[in-house]
């Protein structure tokens, strides 16, 4: 913390701080739709007056626990990248660390890529940390020879302008194929993290970590990088 921050914004900081784990220990016994600002006072023996001070509603304090979610996997990713390694080392070294972080914190991956939260409608302050997985998945592919065999038809125009729309928000140049195959892959591999985190390859493929690495691979030819880096 700044040496400059005052015992009280310490004790703030702090206070906040134990409300938010609290607010996730409830999360894995109740879930998001039942987290109650009120359980939460009661957990820490705090008035709901009080702790409203902190949070002025539940919506609050869902948004602060998502942008703590996405910031952890985000910081996760970007801590698993080494651009001294080839793209494809790189590729599956991010998607291994999403993954270990996402069984090691199930239910906060579950509030950010599970179910929508009824009622709740995130803002726009998600929007940036939602996007750092992203950001270090692009920067792979911006150093990377990517290499497309599949030849591929035109793309309807509605298409075109939408995935134009992205590689906006990512500030990066892709072209219109090569972010539809990443987008693809993104929905591929969180689409396995689901299924393994939510029990549906019980009887199948579980334990999924042999699965999880042939996908990753499979994926990072998909979008065009070459096995040999």
């Amino acid at each position: 913390m700044p040496a400059t921050q005052t015992a009280r914004e310490r004790a703030r900081a702090e206070l906040t701080r134990e409300i938010k784990d609290e607010a996730r220990r409830q999360l894995a016994e109740v879930g998001a739709l039942g987290l109650s600002l009120r359980a939460v006072a009661r957990e820490l023996g705090m008035v709901s007056s009080a702790l409203y001070r902190y949070f002025s509603s539940r919506e609050q304090l869902l948004t602060a626990l998502i942008i703590d979610a996405y910031n952890a996997v985000g910081e996760t990713a970007e801590a698993a990248d080494n651009p001294g390694k080839s793209p494809l080392e790189r590729w599956e070294s991010i998607w291994r660390a999403v993954r270990a972080w996402a069984k090691a914190h199930p239910h906060e991956y579950a509030l950010i890529y599970g179910s929508p939260i009824p009622g709740y409608q995130a803002p726009q302050d998600t929007i940036a940390p939602a996007g750092r997985v992203a950001f270090a998945l692009v920067a792979v592919l911006r150093d990377a020879n990517l290499r497309v065999e599949t030849e591929v038809g035109e793309m309807p125009g509605e298409l075109l302008r939408q995935l134009d729309a992205v590689t906006g928000i990512l500030r990066v140049n892709l072209a219109p194929e090569t972010a539809s195959r990443l987008i693809m892959a993104w929905t591929q591999l969180f689409g396995m993290l689901n299924f393994e985190l939510f029990g549906q390859y019980v009887g199948s493929v579980d334990p999924s970590d042999a699965f999880f690495a042939h996908g990753t691979r499979q994926m990072a030819e998909f979008v065009g990088i070459k096995m040999t880096g």
